[in-house]
Protein backbone atom coordinates (compact mmCIF):
# COMPACT_ATOMS: atom_id res chain seq x y z
CA UNK A 1 0.00 0.00 0.00
CA UNK A 2 3.02 2.05 0.12
CA UNK A 3 3.85 4.13 3.07
CA UNK A 4 1.76 4.46 5.69
CA UNK A 5 1.40 8.22 5.82
CA UNK A 6 1.32 8.34 1.97
CA UNK A 7 -1.57 5.69 2.64
CA UNK A 8 -3.71 7.83 4.95
CA UNK A 9 -3.11 10.99 2.80
CA UNK A 10 -4.10 9.37 -0.11
CA UNK A 11 -7.54 8.22 1.31
CA UNK A 12 -8.21 11.78 2.80
CA UNK A 13 -7.91 13.02 -0.47
CA UNK A 14 -9.77 10.44 -2.37
CA UNK A 15 -13.06 10.83 0.19
CA UNK A 16 -12.87 14.88 -0.25
CA UNK A 17 -12.58 14.49 -3.73
CA UNK A 18 -15.78 11.74 -3.99
CA UNK A 19 -18.13 13.47 -1.54
CA UNK A 20 -17.46 17.24 -3.01
CA UNK A 21 -17.99 15.55 -6.37
CA UNK A 22 -20.42 13.35 -5.98
CA UNK A 23 -22.36 12.95 -2.54
CA UNK A 24 -21.38 11.16 1.00
CA UNK A 25 -24.32 9.14 0.57
CA UNK A 26 -23.13 7.39 -2.88
CA UNK A 27 -19.34 7.19 -1.99
CA UNK A 28 -18.39 3.58 -0.08
CA UNK A 29 -15.29 2.37 1.17
CA UNK A 30 -14.73 0.63 -1.82
CA UNK A 31 -15.18 3.48 -3.83
CA UNK A 32 -12.61 5.56 -1.43
CA UNK A 33 -10.35 2.42 -1.68
CA UNK A 34 -10.24 1.99 -5.15
CA UNK A 35 -9.97 6.15 -5.73
CA UNK A 36 -6.45 6.12 -3.40
CA UNK A 37 -5.54 3.09 -4.32
CA UNK A 38 -5.27 1.50 -1.28
CA UNK A 39 -6.88 -1.73 0.18
CA UNK A 40 -9.97 -1.94 1.96
CA UNK A 41 -8.05 -3.93 4.90
CA UNK A 42 -5.46 -0.79 5.28
CA UNK A 43 -8.25 1.46 5.54
CA UNK A 44 -9.79 -0.35 8.83
CA UNK A 45 -6.12 0.34 10.06
CA UNK A 46 -6.10 4.36 9.70
CA UNK A 47 -9.47 4.31 10.28
CA UNK A 48 -13.10 3.02 12.02
CA UNK A 49 -15.39 4.06 9.66
CA UNK A 50 -16.16 6.15 6.86
CA UNK A 51 -17.03 9.43 8.80
CA UNK A 52 -14.25 9.23 11.21
CA UNK A 53 -12.42 9.68 7.59
CA UNK A 54 -14.44 12.28 6.31
CA UNK A 55 -13.99 14.21 9.23
CA UNK A 56 -10.33 14.40 9.62
CA UNK A 57 -10.10 14.94 5.83
CA UNK A 58 -12.15 17.73 6.58
CA UNK A 59 -10.16 19.44 8.68
CA UNK A 60 -7.24 18.65 6.97
CA UNK A 61 -8.60 20.63 3.97
CA UNK A 62 -9.32 23.48 6.29
CA UNK A 63 -5.74 23.54 7.54
CA UNK A 64 -4.32 23.51 3.92
CA UNK A 65 -6.33 26.68 3.58
CA UNK A 66 -5.62 28.48 6.50
CA UNK A 67 -1.81 29.96 5.84
CA UNK A 68 -3.63 31.82 2.88
CA UNK A 69 -6.58 33.21 4.93
CA UNK A 70 -4.60 34.39 7.41
CA UNK A 71 -2.76 36.44 4.69
CA UNK A 72 -5.72 37.77 3.20
CA UNK A 73 -7.28 38.35 6.56
CA UNK A 74 -4.00 39.96 8.13
CA UNK A 75 -4.54 42.81 10.37
CA UNK A 76 -1.88 44.71 8.09
CA UNK A 77 -4.53 44.46 5.08
CA UNK A 78 -7.04 47.08 5.15
CA UNK A 79 -10.59 45.93 6.23
CA UNK A 80 -12.39 46.23 3.47
CA UNK A 81 -9.48 45.02 1.08
CA UNK A 82 -9.57 41.98 3.25
CA UNK A 83 -13.03 41.00 2.01
CA UNK A 84 -12.54 41.78 -1.32
CA UNK A 85 -9.07 39.74 -1.66
CA UNK A 86 -10.87 36.84 -0.07
CA UNK A 87 -14.22 37.16 -2.40
CA UNK A 88 -11.28 37.21 -5.73
CA UNK A 89 -9.57 34.44 -3.89
CA UNK A 90 -12.64 32.16 -3.61
CA UNK A 91 -13.79 33.51 -7.36
CA UNK A 92 -10.39 32.06 -8.51
CA UNK A 93 -10.92 29.28 -6.47
CA UNK A 94 -13.82 27.84 -7.79
CA UNK A 95 -13.18 28.82 -11.47
CA UNK A 96 -10.21 26.53 -11.26
CA UNK A 97 -12.45 23.86 -10.11
CA UNK A 98 -15.19 23.93 -12.49
CA UNK A 99 -11.63 23.45 -15.26
CA UNK A 100 -10.90 21.08 -13.43
CA UNK A 101 -14.01 19.24 -12.93
CA UNK A 102 -16.50 20.36 -15.25
CA UNK A 103 -18.53 21.65 -12.36
CA UNK A 104 -18.99 24.09 -10.18
CA UNK A 105 -18.57 22.02 -6.71
CA UNK A 106 -19.35 25.33 -4.12
CA UNK A 107 -18.50 25.07 -0.92
CA UNK A 108 -17.30 21.44 0.88
CA UNK A 109 -18.84 22.12 4.12
CA UNK A 110 -22.26 23.12 3.07
CA UNK A 111 -22.38 20.15 0.51
CA UNK A 112 -21.54 17.46 2.75
CA UNK A 113 -23.22 19.51 5.98
CA UNK A 114 -27.09 19.70 4.18
CA UNK A 115 -26.60 16.00 3.89
CA UNK A 116 -25.51 14.65 6.29
CA UNK A 117 -26.47 17.36 9.40
CA UNK A 118 -29.55 15.02 10.90
CA UNK A 119 -27.70 11.26 10.37
CA UNK A 120 -24.18 12.24 11.29
CA UNK A 121 -23.45 13.74 14.46
CA UNK A 122 -19.74 13.85 14.54
CA UNK A 123 -19.30 15.11 11.14
CA UNK A 124 -21.84 18.25 12.12
CA UNK A 125 -19.94 19.04 14.56
CA UNK A 126 -16.78 19.55 12.17
CA UNK A 127 -18.23 21.53 9.46
CA UNK A 128 -19.92 24.07 12.24
CA UNK A 129 -16.22 24.15 13.80
CA UNK A 130 -15.06 24.84 10.18
CA UNK A 131 -17.56 27.11 9.31
CA UNK A 132 -17.18 29.12 12.79
CA UNK A 133 -13.64 29.43 11.57
CA UNK A 134 -14.76 31.21 8.71
CA UNK A 135 -17.49 33.36 10.35
CA UNK A 136 -14.79 34.73 12.76
CA UNK A 137 -12.34 35.76 9.45
CA UNK A 138 -14.45 37.78 8.51
CA UNK A 139 -15.83 39.24 11.97
CA UNK A 140 -12.25 40.64 12.35
CA UNK A 141 -12.56 42.27 9.37
CA UNK A 142 -15.85 43.80 9.88
CA UNK A 143 -14.67 44.68 13.47
CA UNK A 144 -12.11 46.81 12.34
CA UNK A 145 -13.43 48.48 9.76
CA UNK A 146 -16.22 49.61 12.27
CA UNK A 147 -13.18 51.12 14.52
CA UNK A 148 -12.09 52.72 11.70
CA UNK A 149 -15.17 54.46 10.51
CA UNK A 150 -15.34 52.84 7.35
CA UNK A 151 -18.93 51.15 8.14
CA UNK A 152 -21.02 50.78 11.02
CA UNK A 153 -21.50 47.49 12.57
CA UNK A 154 -21.78 47.70 16.53
CA UNK A 155 -22.25 43.85 16.37
CA UNK A 156 -19.64 42.30 13.46
CA UNK A 157 -20.42 38.52 14.98
CA UNK A 158 -23.77 39.28 14.17
CA UNK A 159 -23.08 41.08 10.57
CA UNK A 160 -20.26 38.13 10.07
CA UNK A 161 -23.22 35.86 10.49
CA UNK A 162 -25.20 37.48 7.75
CA UNK A 163 -22.61 37.81 5.33
CA UNK A 164 -21.14 34.33 5.86
CA UNK A 165 -25.14 33.22 4.90
CA UNK A 166 -25.38 35.58 2.04
CA UNK A 167 -21.73 34.12 0.21
CA UNK A 168 -22.32 30.05 1.28
CA UNK A 169 -26.04 30.69 -0.43
CA UNK A 170 -24.29 32.48 -3.45
CA UNK A 171 -21.67 29.49 -3.53
CA UNK A 172 -24.65 26.92 -3.41
CA UNK A 173 -26.65 28.44 -6.36
CA UNK A 174 -23.48 28.50 -8.24
CA UNK A 175 -23.04 24.60 -7.64
CA UNK A 176 -27.38 24.41 -8.69
CA UNK A 177 -27.02 26.41 -11.73
CA UNK A 178 -23.28 25.13 -12.25
CA UNK A 179 -22.44 28.95 -13.13
CA UNK A 180 -19.12 30.24 -11.50
CA UNK A 181 -19.94 33.77 -12.52
CA UNK A 182 -22.58 34.30 -9.85
CA UNK A 183 -19.85 34.48 -7.70
CA UNK A 184 -18.69 37.20 -9.57
CA UNK A 185 -20.10 40.22 -7.90
CA UNK A 186 -19.98 38.33 -4.47
CA UNK A 187 -17.92 41.63 -3.22
CA UNK A 188 -20.40 44.20 -3.97
CA UNK A 189 -23.46 41.90 -2.24
CA UNK A 190 -21.22 41.83 0.98
CA UNK A 191 -20.58 45.61 1.05
CA UNK A 192 -24.07 46.82 0.35
CA UNK A 193 -25.01 44.86 3.20
CA UNK A 194 -21.85 46.66 5.00
CA UNK A 195 -23.52 50.05 3.91
CA UNK A 196 -20.33 50.55 1.94
CA UNK A 197 -20.83 53.61 -0.32
CA UNK A 198 -18.33 52.85 -2.53
CA UNK A 199 -19.28 49.42 -4.31
CA UNK A 200 -17.09 49.32 -7.18
CA UNK A 201 -15.75 45.74 -6.18
CA UNK A 202 -17.08 43.67 -9.12
CA UNK A 203 -14.70 40.59 -9.61
CA UNK A 204 -12.22 40.69 -12.41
Amino acid sequence: MGRVSDAKERLMNAVSELIWSGSYGSTTIDHICEKAGVKKGSFYYFFDSKSELAAEALEAGWKSKQAELDRIFSPMVPPLDRIRKYCEFSYKFQREIKEQYGRVLGCPQFTLGSEICTQEDRLQKKIQEILDYKRKYLESAIRDAHAAGLIKAPDPAHKAGMILAYYEGLLTQARIQNDVDVLRDTVGGIFAMLGVKETEGAVA
